[in-house]
């Protein structure tokens, strides 16, 4: 494989990180807070549509048209029920108790599926692809899950920018005890949010399900992906997660291609060199959340 097919592969490969990613940087951004539950609700999210697939037979492309809406309800009353009793006082709060959260989940769903690994399968569409070169091929999975992240985000900005529930995330981010004086209902614009995101990390668990395998004790794997997407981008910047996934991916690509064993770590080095050298991210926030 020549290392111009590597690095279309990391490309596509930081779509999936993006997708991850996004919603993790929503929550930051309109509430200032860390979900350290993220990555198991991907898992969640994944288990709902195997579900799906082995009661009914659906493609778990098709599971998400239940499963995004259901997670995104499970957002919402999350959000609601517990987390927003914990945005006042101690920032250390919602970061424990969604580590909580976490623990929670995970065991549930160990003892609901036990630890063996599973996968979701959705047909000739993971094996088929885009022959471009003799030695550059696209495959038609990635490619998809590419063109969902963009589209996500384009959507995702254009509901910040364009709609009144938009502008009010805006306020809620910029000034949230402003927002209030001006009529924002700050805990119902956190609960939509927080289903938002748990929709779209609903997306890109399914589809990492139809990547790879996964159990119940993979999520922190996918957390640490998405904060360091979130992080290489810059902090609350919605393309910035896309350019972060893009980064983390082609590192890990070319790291692969040296080594086997070097693909997360590289990922991980790049991660730190741009922590270190641009704490703020390659594109901080500007105007959008």
């Amino acid at each position: 494989m020549t290392v111009a097919n590597i690095i279309v592969q990391g490309l596509l490969l930081g779509g999936l990180y993006a997708l991850y990613a996004v919603g993790l940087s929503l929550i930051f951004g309109v509430m200032r807070i860390v979900n350290l539950a993220h990555g198991d609700i991907s898992i969640l999210a994944a288990f709902i549509s195997l579900l799906i697939v082995d009661a009914l037979g659906f493609n778990p492309f098709v599971s998400l048209v239940v499963v995004i809406p259901v997670m995104f309800v499970v957002g919402f009353f999350l959000q609601r029920g517990i987390l927003n009793f914990t945005l006042s006082g101690d920032e250390m709060r919602p970061i424990l108790v969604t580590f909580g959260i976490s623990i929670i989940l995970q065991n549930v769903l160990l003892e609901t599926f036990t630890a063996d690994s599973q996968g979701l399968d959705a047909g000739l569409i993971e094996t088929q692809s885009i022959a471009i070169t003799g030695n550059l091929a696209i495959g038609w999975f990635p490619l998809t899950v590419m063109v969902l992240a963009i589209v996500v985000i384009t959507g995702l900005n254009l509901f910040l920018t364009r709609t009144q529930m938009g502008r009010a995330f805006r306020a809620t981010s910029d000034d949230q005890e402003a927002a209030r004086l001006v009529g924002v209902n700050n805990q119902r614009v956190y609960s939509i949010a927080m289903g938002i995101s748990l929709g779209i990390v609903a997306l890109a668990g399914v589809v990492m399900g139809i990547r790879t395998t996964f159990d119940p004790l993979t999520g922190p794997m996918r957390l640490i992906f998405a904060y360091e997407a979130v992080i290489i981008g810059g902090l609350g910047s919605s393309w910035g997660t896309l350019l972060g996934g893009v980064i983390l991916g082609v590192s890990q690509a070319l790291g692969a291609y040296v080594s086997p064993g070097w693909g997360v770590l590289t990922g991980h080095l790049v991660f730190m060199v741009v922590l270190g050298l641009r704490p703020q991210g390659l594109l901080p926030k500007t105007v959008d959340v």
